[in-house]
């Protein structure tokens, strides 16, 4: 097999084996409705399901995008900030010393906890909603970025000291391409953790979205209403997973990634 078509491989199970498991988590939920004949109050069956979501699509394409625009937009700040910071940490000791630490043991603090000071401190809204998906995604970014931007070789990095290579040379040509596959380990947790903390904030801050959705179903008791909104939350979920998966397939092939190994 080609290292093209192994890298398309690897790139389409990234794909393939979560959707085959989606799948065949929709059959043992069927399989338990059906034969353990629990009442469509407790559980719905995915044909229950289906029907609320065709008798109200609307309803439900329009709480996606809002959930959407809180990911794509928290997600974008919180990635931006996550890689520029991780260049400080990988090129300035001192930033590194003083910094690193606090970067790991703040990870490690449960992010819901954050919620209700953002709830403070901005009030209600989508931009307080941006900003916890933003903090939630920034993370794992910075820290998946910053150990990658250290895994090149030295002695790839005193070769082009020798040629009088500057830091920006040897960001772009050494340490960028040792550092992908971090980066994109990154982008994998990051994306899952925007989703996440998209629909939290939806519960603590905001008044729509998938997330404003599913409380309103616990709240109302509609379990219905709540598994459609999570039918339409993991089929999100799983494109923008499967977008980074793509993209890492593209871009480990277009720079020969290979080669690194």
């Amino acid at each position: 097999m080609s290292e093209r078509a192994e890298t398309g491989r690897i790139a389409g199970s990234d794909v393939v084996y979560p959707t085959a498991a989606l799948c065949a988590g929709v059959a043992l939920w069927w399989a338990l409705a059906r034969l353990l004949e629990i009442p469509s109050f407790l559980l719905p069956s995915p044909a229950t399901v289906a029907a609320r979501l065709a008798g109200n699509p609307e309803l439900y394409l329009a709480n996606a995008v809002s959930t959407l625009e809180k990911v794509v937009y928290g997600g974008a700040i919180g990635i931006g900030a996550g890689v520029a910071l991780a260049v400080f940490v990988a090129y300035v000791p001192w930033f590194r010393r003083a910094v690193y630490p606090y970067l790991v043991t703040v990870r490690v603090l449960p992010k819901l906890a954050v919620a209700p000071l953002l709830l403070i401190y901005l009030g209600t809204g989508t931009a307080t909603a941006i900003v916890f998906v933003a903090l939630i995604t920034f993370f794992p970014l910075v820290l998946n970025a910053a150990a990658g931007l250290d895994r090149a070789p030295a002695a790839h990095r005193d070769l082009l000291r020798s040629v009088g290579a500057g830091p920006l040379e040897r960001l772009l040509y050494v340490d960028v391409p040792y550092a992908i596959p971090d980066v994109f380990a990154g982008l994998k947790q990051s994306v899952t953790l925007a989703v996440v903390g998209a629909v939290v904030s939806e519960w603590v801050v905001a008044d729509d979205g998938l997330g404003f959705l599913i409380l309103s179903g616990s709240e109302n008791v509609r379990p219905d209403v709540m598994l459609a909104a999570l039918v339409v939350l993991l089929i999100v979920g799983l494109a923008l997973y499967g977008l980074v998966a793509v993209a890492q397939g593209y871009v480990h092939d277009r720079l020969g990634l290979e080669a690194l190994d």
